[in-house]
């Protein structure tokens, strides 16, 4: 597969922006843990794409943390936002999806000075982060994004390395349900985990109530 480039962001500088600001989300999927989004600020004056940058899911997850952090340094700000499992079960995905995104894409667009000329270049086909967003900010959504547009690239890896982090963490306060290595997505070992311990403070409860007779698991 060709690496990503930037064509799409080179077309919107053409068509008068002057920065944008590539985003994509890790986490959606997951029946524990936050949905994450990472905002990455890219202008022509980035210079070329870094070597190895593609989407995260295509890095050996032993490279993922060097290529994050070079991609952090190419592009000209990064930001991320991330709403937890709770509010997840009390909004729903889609508006805790556009609360991060929005908390990751203002604190990016401050960063070098709220522009009215930067525009969001959001991975996939569905906008959940235009009615987040102040006014003065335009999303254009891109199918596959994540694979052929640099900035989202970038952001897709800074994204992955830090929700991956919090999951590797949260494994010593949760102990049992091997977050370290599912990274609170719904292996068969999690699942197990989660009818044998019950539920931990980071389970989206409206996720995994299929789940036969969960035991109560005294964390908090």
């Amino acid at each position: 597969m060709s690496a990503p480039h930037l064509e799409a962001e080179q077309a919107l500088v053409d068509a008068g922006a002057q920065y944008v600001i590539g985003v994509d989300e890790v986490g959606r999927g997951a029946i524990a843990g936050p949905v994450w989004v990472s905002a990455g600020v890219w202008n022509p004056g980035c210079g070329p794409v870094p070597e190895g940058l593609r989407d995260s899911k295509l890095i050996p997850e032993k490279r993922r943390g060097d290529i994050a952090q070079r991609a952090q340094q190419w592009l000209v700000a990064a930001a991320s936002g991330r709403s937890e499992a709770s509010a997840i079960d009390s909004d729903g995905i889609m508006a805790a999806l556009g609360a991060a995104g929005a908390r990751a894409v203002r604190q990016a667009w401050r960063s070098i000075g709220e522009p009215a000329s930067a525009v969001v270049l959001l991975d996939g086909n569905q906008d959940w982060l235009s009615a987040h967003l102040p006014p003065g900010l335009s999303v254009v959504t891109r199918t596959k994004a994540d694979l052929t547009a640099a900035a989202v690239s970038a952001a897709s890896v800074i994204a992955k390395v830090s929700r991956d982090q919090v999951m590797i963490d949260a494994d010593g306060h949760y102990p049992g349900y091997g977050f370290a290595g599912h990274k609170g997505y719904g292996s068969a070992a999690h699942r197990e985990a989660i009818v044998r311990l019950g539920p931990c403070p980071l389970h989206r409860l409206t996720w995994i109530s299929s789940l036969k007779d969960p035991a109560p698991s005294g964390l908090d």
